[in-house]
C-alpha cells in the first residue's frame, strides 16, 4: 500500500518560508515512491516579509499559510487539522521559514519554543513511533521537542562548503546528539524514528541537494 506521509510547510521563499528547491525535492522523491501526501501549514501571521532580492525584511504582513499554497499549488491544510493517525511518517523541509514561523529559533537562539501546534504535531508522530524526515535547519524542531535525540544539520566546523556550523554546536548544547555528515548523507536517528539531512546548509551544487534529499525520503519510507 502507498505510504501517506505529511509534509508541513512554513511559507514561500527561502529567507523568510520553505526553501522551495528543497519542499519540490521532497515531493519529487515522495512523487517516485508512489506515497500519497498531504501539504500542511500554520494559519498565522509570517514573523516577518523578506524581500528575496535584496535579502531584508519589507513592511508587507503575509500569512504562512497563504504564502505556502503557492508551492502547494493551492492544496495546503491547516496545520490545526492534521490527524497523526492518518499518516504513516512526517517530513518538514527547510527554509528560515522554519526558524521564524515554526519556532522563534531565528530571534531567540538556545532560549528558543516552538510553535504550540507544531509541537503538538511532532509529540503526536513520536509518541506514535511514526518516522519524521527534517533537512536544512528543521532539524532544530527535534532538538526542542525530542530532548536527547541524534541529528545531524551538516558539520560542525565552520567554512566555506558550511557557513552555518555553528548551528551544529548549538544543537550538541541543547543535549543532541550531532552527526557530522556530507550533503548526500543523512543520520537516522532509530530510536525516535527521526531521518535528518543538511541539505542547503551546505555550500553545494543543488543536484547534490536534491539527491541528498532523495536519500532521506527513502530512509522516512522504509521506516514507515
Amino acid at each position: 500500500m502507498a505510504k501517506r506521509v505529511a509534509v508541513i510547510l512554513s511559507g514561500c521563499g527561502v529567507y523568510d518560508g520553505t526553501e522551495v528547491h528543497e519542499a519540490s525535492a521532497v515531493m519529487v522523491h515522495l512523487s517516485r515512491a508512489s506515497a500519497k501526501v498531504q501539504m500542511f501549514a500554520p494559519d498565522v501571521e509570517m514573523m516577518h516579509v523578506v524581500n528575496h532580492c535584496k535579502g531584508e525584511p519589507v513592511a508587507d504582513k503575509r500569512n504562512v499559510m497563504q504564502e505556502s499554497a503557492r508551492i502547494a499549488r493551492g492544496e495546503v491544510t491547516d496545520l490545526n487539522d492534521l490527524d497523526v493517525t492518518a499518516f504513516d511518517a512526517l517530513i518538514i523541509p527547510g527554509g528560515f521559514g522554519v526558524a521564524k514561523n515554526l519556532c522563534d529559533w531565528a530571534t531567540k537562539g538556545k532560549e528558543y519554543s516552538v510553535l504550540p501546534q507544531m509541537e503538538k504535531v511532532i509529540k503526536g508522530f513520536h509518541q506514535a513511533k511514526k518516522p519524521m524526515g527534517m533537512c536544512c535547519i528543521s532539524p532544530v524542531l527535534a532538538a526542542k521537542v525530542i530532548p536527547g535525540c541524534e541529528l545531524t544539520v551538516g558539520h560542525d566546523s565552520e567554512c566555506e562548503k558550511w557557513p552555518h556550523a555553528g548551528v551544529a554546536k548549538s544543537m550538541t548544547e541543547l543535549g543532541c546528539r550531532h552527526m557530522n555528515k556530507n550533503v548526500g548523507e543523512v543520520h537516522v536517528d532509530k530510536k525516535n524514528k527521526l531521518v535528518t539531512s543538511s541539505a542547503f546548509m551546505c555550500n553545494a551544487p543543488i543536484h547534490e541537494i536534491f539527491d541528498g534529499l532523495g536519500v532521506m525520503v527513502s530512509e522516512v519510507l522504509k521506516l514507515a
